[in-house]
């Protein structure tokens, strides 16, 4: 919880997404002013009225506070890096085709600010962007240091996020820890000044530890991910196993000290959205470059790659055997409830509904309607020929289909069985 001792600094956050726009509120409730930086228009004009472009509980009225207050909304990058000591990049680091971390919109943002840097006040570059181990000291460093006399009055740092999507704001201020991968002593008290007053636990390490942890967080959770799916894809390999009751009393384990593990280690579809593939396969891909196969990494990530289709084939077995209609092999229509890759989302990143759509369509399913209680749009946005048709409710996706499909754990689809007797594949566990 922030204390009663408020900040008198400036922050220059690029890159106003999920993290981005929580960093920038988060320093503004501290009382710091804040400039937001962003390339998408769109976005920007949502922002400068007071809208949050995506669903993320709490962030629209903590907007409004601050909004034209303390968090200002600019195209002026000079003037905005010539009043902050603290530059914080929260822009994407996509992964290409072979895994690897794509660092071109973080090195733009960072061109950006030197181009914009014009005196010799120090100032902290911050990354918050996921980047693998080794990346501020082997490609940052030398690359500022290569504009010359500027890097003379600049810091480097990384600092990892450890947001959840629906719980972005929560997760920011009421954080576990603040882990700042800081290498010189002025960035380090700069940076120990600007999270003080929220009373959270500060650790400092080195940049490449800094990194690492994030990793270490994202990997460990993929990993809890893949494992639970691939025994729920044995319990269904030997038969008479009640799967969902069953990591309900592992969870019980008192070895687990209490902690809530339950969105981990459970089964559902496969893991999405934006971390945890691209970090998981950006790590994997970096230990390769430096020598090393990370074996259970591979693995997790093959069996996630692998688990929406093994659910497609189970909800296309079930529609041959039936379901509700007379009709024969897989020609009948499919209900999918859920389209964003979790719970309390919009996002559609990445997520295995989209995968689970994908694979039916190869094996034949073809009519297929979609229900998602608030991502239906961005989804159609996103991903416009997938070739689906959506639901107003789950009511009509009910009535429209001959069996339904639980993809992702929205509260509202328990009460899915209540609406009459078709089949119900629930692919969360959730009923």
């Amino acid at each position: 919880m922030v204390t009663e001792r408020m900040n008198k600094k400036t922050v220059t956050v690029f890159g106003l997404g999920f993290v981005g726009l929580t960093t920038a509120l988060g320093f503004a409730e501290t009382g710091c002013k804040v400039f937001g930086i962003d390339v998408d228009t769109e976005r920007k004009g949502f922002l400068r009225e007071g809208r949050v472009p995506f669903h993320e509980p709490h962030m629209e009225e903590v907007l409004r506070k601050h909004i034209g207050q303390s968090f200002f909304v600019t195209d002026d990058i000079p003037a905005a890096i010539a009043e902050s000591a603290y530059v914080f990049y929260c822009v994407g680091t996509p992964y290409g085709a072979d895994g690897s971390a794509d660092l071109t919109y973080l090195f733009s943002a960072i061109d950006s600010t030197l181009d914009a840097v014009h005196d010799e006040k120090f100032r902290v570059l911050v990354t918050k962007s996921t980047i693998p181990p080794s990346t501020t000291a082997e490609k940052i460093l030398p690359y500022i240091k290569g504009k010359g006399g500027k890097a003379e009055h600049l810091g480097v740092a990384n600092n990892p996020e450890f947001l959840r999507e629906g719980h972005c704001w929560e997760d920011f201020m009421e954080a576990d820890r603040i882990v700042l991968g800081v290498n010189d002593e002025t960035s380090k008290t700069l940076l120990t000044e600007l999270y003080e007053p929220m009373g959270i636990p500060i650790k400092c390490v080195s940049h490449s530890t800094g990194e690492f942890i994030k990793y270490l967080s994202n990997t460990l959770l993929a990993t809890l991910i893949s494992y639970s799916n691939e025994m729920a894809q044995a319990a269904d390999a030997f038969g008479g196993i009640e799967t969902a009751e069953a990591f309900r009393i592992l969870h019980m384990d008192k070895r687990w000290n209490h902690c809530n593990m339950s969105s981990y280690v459970y089964p559902g579809c496969g893991y999405g959205g934006y971390c945890l593939p691209k970090d998981t396969s950006a790590f994997y891909a970096q230990a390769a470059e430096k020598g090393f196969d990370a074996q259970i990494l591979k693995q997790v990530i093959r069996t996630n790659t692998d688990r929406p289709v093994r659910i497609a084939e189970k909800i296309a077995r079930c529609l041959e055997k039936g379901g509700d209609s007379k009709k024969s092999g897989h020609t009948g229509t499919i209900g999918v409830l859920g389209l964003s890759f979790k719970s309390g989302s919009d996002d559609v990143r990445d997520t295995p509904a989209l995968k689970v759509i994908q694979a039916l369509k190869k094996l034949g399913c073809t009519d297929i309607i979609g229900y998602d209680p608030v991502a239906m749009e961005e989804f159609a946005r996103r991903y416009p020929d997938v070739g689906i048709r959506f639901a107003r409710s789950m009511q009509e996706a009910y009535e429209e289909s001959d069996i339904l499909a639980i993809v992702t754990a929205w509260e509202e689809f328990r009460e899915a069985p209540g609406l009459g007797n078709k089949e119900i594949i629930d692919c969360r566990y959730m009923l």
